[in-house]
């Protein structure tokens, strides 16, 4: 009897599959990442703040240069996921955009003022999406209920929720990936929980040790230098306390890394 259940749990294991997901906002990034062995690219502008919507230009650079799916981020700003008539406008229009554009998938999210996602707006993007991957992003980390935000996401034919628990961090927030895991899994349901924030391989160690999630979003990220050698260190651009002279960039290794731990778990 115990052979046998030990045969199911390791023919269970045998037929996981594991991704690793990269988010970028360069083409130095984006090939950086397909170099270390992600699986699939979420494009973005400005990672600093969160990801925004990034250029088409940029899009259409990094699929020149890549050869890995590239899911694209939809966010028109940085801040919460309340948006105006205009604001959604705008991302109606990314959204055909993008996919004349042949994007593989969407990553698109938005609330209404009580916390609940935003389910005409979303369906509306899905529809104009024409049959795009979907994922739902860390919008859903600051939904009031997120049982119930799994449950419309469902409905809606979202594909992926990348969600760090709705902690700062996945590591913080395990408890209730693992929730939301084991109620897919219980249910039955193809929809899958990518864990994001503050992945690296040692947290993907650590899930795989405690959890059945099999899906993971990093950026790898490192700061390098700029190659400025006239530095005007008197003017800020942007963001208070965030040096005008460094850059992130996801460094090849970080991901090569991340990836090794999978290769370690995966039999396919």
């Amino acid at each position: 009897m115990l052979c046998n259940q030990i045969r199911i749990e390791k023919g269970k294991k045998e037929m996981q599959k594991y991704l690793l997901e990269c988010c970028v906002d360069s083409v130095e990034s984006a090939i950086a990442a397909q170099k270390g062995g992600a699986d699939r690219l979420e494009l973005c502008g400005n990672l600093i703040i969160g990801g925004t919507t990034p250029s088409v230009e940029l899009y259409r650079a990094v699929r020149r240069n890549t050869d890995i799916p590239i899911h694209v981020l939809l966010r028109p700003r940085f801040g919460d996921f309340l948006y105006t008539a205009y604001e959604l406008e705008i991302l109606y229009e990314e959204v055909k955009l993008f996919s004349s554009e042949g994007a593989d998938g969407l990553v698109i999210g938005c609330l209404k003022p009580d916390g609940e996602l935003d389910i005409e707006a979303m369906k509306r993007m899905i529809e104009l999406g024409k049959g795009r991957k979907i994922t739902l992003h860390r919008a859903f980390d600051v939904c009031n209920n997120p049982l119930k935000a799994l449950e419309q996401a469902i409905e809606l034919g979202v594909d992926t929720i990348l969600t760090s628990g709705q902690e700062n961090s996945c590591m913080k927030g395990m408890d209730l990936l693992n929730t939301l895991q084991k109620k897919i899994e219980e249910e039955k349901q193809s929809i899958c929980i990518m864990a994001g924030g503050g992945v690296n391989a040692q947290v993907i160690k650590s899930f795989l040790e405690k959890t059945s999630l099999s899906t993971f979003h990093m950026s790898g990220k490192i700061t390098i230098p700029s190659g400025m050698i006239y530095r005007n260190e008197r003017v800020n651009m942007g963001l208070q306390g965030i040096s005008e002279y460094e850059i992130w960039r996801t460094e090849e290794e970080n991901i090569k890394k991340a990836k090794d731990v999978l290769k370690g778990n995966r039999t396919n």
